[in-house]
């Protein structure tokens, strides 16, 4: 919440056209606008708005290889993150659903066999004796993987939504929205473009089960009772959140479909159980309840232990034992806390020292490192580092040996952390073993005697992309509220009007308040009463981790401004308004 430099805090240019005004409340005219919704048509979130199964290339062979393979030995390798985990819950579900001989699972220990398709990989999944792999969320990048795996006369489908290098695995299909043709020609045609970039690993692996679908049903060959493929869509509503991937208009569809089952409690036992330990009510289900409830929990088990514990979880069929794996996720998760805490505290320190240094010698670009710290948590830390420092950061922990890193990057608006990634490569031959990922977050591994070298060529192309953008690091807000609208009513309208998330921000405000009264609560969050300023209409509020930083040490008082989302809190039967803060500044100039 508390960054360590300062922030304006400005309101969402408004550039609707009208289409919307008489179909929805104003106010939610006013937030969609901002979210640049054009027609009424861009909010539906029924399946039958969803884009083309066929439209995504490679699902028809898909499709085809799949079921070339189902009396054989088909091995769905994973990935060790929250989407990794429900695209191999998702693919098993289906294709045991569907009648497949033999469908199993391998995922990645990443302590010590790296991250997507690598040889190592293949190795342990040969044991196994697969006529087919079928990688989920990983894959676009595993060139040797997916040729170790072909001579091995394994054929191999890739699915997978990462942006792929300049050359692709020789595997027999490939499935990837952001892989334009999967023979990587004339990648500016339209007619290769599929319409939604944004999905997420869980969302390539239901298009593709989606194509597989309709072939069994339209051969006659699903046995009986089989379930539908739209019976999976809470997996994909949980991967697609936790992913943070863009909520495009297609994205909203899958996450709205899964949380209406969700809430229905039509969902695998493993999301019930999750949601249980979180102190979650399914009916009252929202996609930020999936992000900070059950992604952490899930996510805990590839940071700190192995996956296939949160994957044991998703396939659990029974109440009892789907509790019994969420039990040790969550304590997965608690410690994880403990371990970011002290890992974030340690970065903080080193930033604040950086910060001391004269103007011409601070970094663009942070690089942090410290022998103690935990691999599987460096990209939180880089994350709350980024959020702290405004700039780019790169945390590296040690890789299990004393020869190479393993980093987790993370960046701002306006610069593509992949790109700059490549750039180091093609600059600095040999500085970066290997990397992969997004505009706003990667992943990579150097040797630990080059940390200083990357350091230096690291800074110096944040520095070129500096220098070509205007860094936006304001909270954007959506505008000030009546007090009239800030009530039950009100916070009701924009729960309902989700599935909100990255991209597609729930709606935030910021305005003047006076503070009634303050207290503590549990060390760093403040509860407070509230009056917007002017009124004598007195509000609840929170504002989680505000004195986890340096900017304060005791709750602030009197006239604030603040940055808030509209909640319910539910206590003892009563539900009741209550101000989530965001921000907190004590100068209440606009």
């Amino acid at each position: 919440m508390n960054a360590m430099h300062a922030r304006k805090i400005r309101a969402r240019a408004i550039a609707g056209t009208g289409a919307l005004e008489g179909r929805v409340a104003p106010l939610l005219e006013r937030i969609y606008a901002a979210r640049g919704v054009g027609s009424f048509a861009e909010l539906s979130t029924g399946l039958d708005a969803l884009l083309p199964v066929s439209s995504l290339p490679g699902v028809s062979q898909a499709a085809a290889l799949l079921k070339r393979h189902r009396a054989g030995r088909i091995l769905v390798v994973g990935d060790y993150d929250a989407d990794g985990a429900t695209s191999t819950a998702l693919m098993l579900r289906a294709l045991r659903g569907w009648g497949f001989a033999s469908v199993d699972f391998i995922v990645p220990d990443r302590f010590r066999l790296g991250y997507g398709l690598t040889p190592e990989i293949v190795a342990l999944a040969r044991e196994r004796e697969p006529t087919l792999l079928v990688t989920v969320d990983n894959g676009i990048s595993s060139l040797e993987g997916v040729a170790r795996a072909r001579e091995a006369g394994i054929e191999v489908l890739i699915t997978d939504h990462h942006l792929a290098g300049s050359q692709l695995p020789a595997a027999d299909v490939i499935v990837n929205p952001n892989v334009v043709d999967p023979e990587h020609v004339n990648p500016d045609s339209p007619g290769n473009v599929f319409g939604s970039r944004a999905l997420a690993g869980v969302g390539v692996a239901f298009y593709v089960l989606a194509a597989l679908h309709r072939d069994l049903q339209g051969e006659g060959t699903l046995p009986a009772g089989a379930p539908g493929v739209g019976q999976f869509l809470d997996l994909v509503a949980l991967g697609t959140v936790a992913d943070l991937v863009f909520l495009d208009g297609n994205n909203r569809i899958l996450v709205a479909q899964g949380l209406l089952r969700i809430r229905a409690r039509r969902c695998v036992p493993g999301i019930l159980a999750l949601l249980e330990i979180a102190q979650r009510t399914p009916d009252r289900l929202v996609a930020s309840d999936l992000g900070f409830a059950v992604a952490p929990r899930l996510n805990a088990a590839g940071r700190l232990d192995d996956m296939s514990i949160g994957i044991r979880c998703l396939l659990e069929d029974s109440a009892e034992g789907a509790r019994a794996l969420a039990a040790q996720l969550d304590a997965l998760n608690r410690q994880r806390r403990e371990i970011e805490g002290d890992m974030q505290a340690q970065a903080l320190a080193a930033v604040r020292g950086l910060a001391r240094r004269p103007l011409d010698q601070q970094r663009k670009g942070l690089v942090l490192f410290d022998t103690a710290w935990h691999q599987g948590v460096v990209g939180l830390v880089a994350s709350r580092v980024k959020d702290h420092s405004g700039r780019p950061v790169i945390a590296f922990a040690p890789a299990g040996d004393d020869a190479t890193l393993r980093g987790s990057a993370r960046s701002i608006p306006g610069v593509h952390i992949r790109d700059v990634l490549d750039a180091v490569t093609v600059s600095h031959p040999g500085l970066i073993e290997r990397f992969g990922g997004h505009a706003m977050a990667a992943g990579l591994t150097i040797r630990a005697a080059m940390l200083d070298d990357f350091a230096q060529a690291f800074d110096e192309e944040i520095d070129r992309w500096l220098q070509r953008i205007d860094p936006d690091d304001a909270i954007w807000t959506d505008g000030m509220l009546e007090p009239a609208d800030l009530c039950l009513e009100t916070a009701e309208l924009l729960r309902e009007a989700g599935p909100w998330g990255q991209g597609f921000p729930e709606p935030s405000f910021h305005g003047h308040f006076e503070v009634d009264a303050a207290r503590i609560v549990g060390e760093k969050h403040v509860k407070y009463w509230l009056r917007p300023a002017g009124t004598s209409t007195r509000l609840d509020a929170i504002a989680f981790n505000l004195l986890d930083g340096e900017r304060f040490s005791a709750p602030p008082e009197g006239a604030l401004q603040l940055v808030y989302r509209l909640d319910i809190n539910h206590y003892r039967g009563e539900r009741r308004l209550q101000l989530m803060i965001d921000h907190v500044s004590t100068s209440t100039a606009v």
